[in-house]
């Protein structure tokens, strides 16, 4: 993708247009005064523009010679945290590529494998920044969410931890990948 993206360049997978559209709420047991469900991660109505992903990604990293595009953005926490697939396996669409955070406060971390593995995080619970923050943290699960990701990634369900270290296991490689751009 270049700079001239077209719009279908930057048009989400088809699951992510859904939970874009329903949001991420939160929902709270006022007598209890406990959290039900929610993670603090909004979807963008499409993936962020090449010109905006370089400029944060020369931002975060300090480096002006870096441009981020072997990333496309989905997604941001309201601290900042951005959240996007790594185009690193040739040849595989993008809904194939493995799923990273890049904090606000410089955490940098592989979540997911991949877009089904994502969906299901979503669905236990999580968001980008609570799975890898802490994984094994339980959360009250989204049914909606458990739908969506039973329709694109059926029998893939399993908990947040077990995705996230599938995905750091494949990817070790990661932060020391990110740290080496970083000035």
């Amino acid at each position: 993708m270049t700079t001239d993206a077209t719009p279908d360049d930057l048009a989400l997978p088809p699951a992510f247009t859904e939970l874009h559209e329903i949001g991420i709420p939160w929902v709270w047991d006022d007598d209890e005064d406990t959290l039900l469900y929610g993670c603090d991660f909004e979807f963008y109505p499409h993936f962020a523009a090449p010109d905006h992903t370089a400029w944060w990604f020369r931002m975060w990293t300090g480096n002006e010679e870096v441009d981020g595009s072997e990333f496309r953005f989905f997604g941001t926490s309201g601290a900042g945290d951005y959240a996007g697939f790594w185009l690193v396996r040739d040849d595989t669409p993008i809904t194939g590529q493995p799923v990273v955070l890049l904090g606000s406060e410089g955490q940098i971390g592989v979540i997911a494998r991949d877009l089904g593995a994502l969906l299901w995080v979503f669905a236990n619970g999580s968001g980008p920044v609570e799975a890898l923050d802490d994984p094994d943290e339980k959360r009250p699960p989204n049914e909606t969410f458990h739908a969506i990701a039973e329709r694109y990634a059926p029998g893939q369900s399993r908990p947040t931890a077990e995705i996230v270290a599938e995905a750091q296991q494949e990817f070790p490689d990661f932060e020391a990948y990110i740290n080496a751009m970083c000035c």
